[in-house]
């Protein structure tokens, strides 16, 4: 549990409504699939199209159970939490002297939109894991926000964001950097 009084703003990685939801729902299906009278072909055939789908309930789960930091503000900076199965190479810290802004926004997907936190850096900060020109090129097509913004954000996917806290972190720690909200 995080201490609410501290300025330090955090968020892990844990379960949810939506993940529960897809996990649940993902046990439900292979337990269908592999417990109700069907021909055998229809059962095969139902396992393997769910394949996918169940390697995205482990990796639904695995996120909730690791508890890793997906998000924190602190003194030195911001902690941009990396994908729970890369962590190590997916987790970047951006220092309070490379940030000139904080940005809430979100990306279409099917059915729903989901939200990001991403944060505006001074021009000539150090690049960030993934950073490079294909990325770039692929999200100045996919995303809302400039790509500098998108390869500096996370979406909120796993964990929650608590906006008031993230403000009150922000201007504890840099009350200079605006905290801008597009979702």
């Amino acid at each position: 549990m995080e201490d609410r009084a501290s300025p330090v703003y955090q968020a892990r990685y844990g379960w949810d409504l939506r993940t529960i939801g897809i996990v649940a729902g993902g046990a439900v299906f292979t337990a269908a699939m592999l417990l109700l009278d069907m021909p055998l072909v229809m059962k095969i055939l139902g396992l393997a199209l769910f394949g996918a789908g169940g390697l995205s309930m482990a990796y639904m789960a695995y996120m909730a159970s690791s508890r890793k930091v997906a998000f924190r503000v602190d003194e030195t900076g911001v902690l941009l939490g990396g994908s729970p199965i890369r962590y190590s190479a997916t987790t970047a810290h951006v220092p309070w002297e490379d940030i000139t802004g904080f940005v809430l926004w979100r990306q279409a997907v099917p059915g729903a939109s989901l939200p990001y936190v991403g944060v505006t850096r001074r021009e000539g900060a150090p690049a960030l894991p993934g950073d490079g020109p294909k990325a770039r090129a692929i999200l100045e097509h996919l995303v809302p926000v400039p790509a500098d913004i998108a390869m500096s954000s996370r979406a909120v996917n796993g964990w929650r964001i608590d906006k008031d806290r993230l403000v009150a972190a922000v201007s504890h720690f840099a009350p200079d950097i605006p905290v801008r909200d597009h979702s």
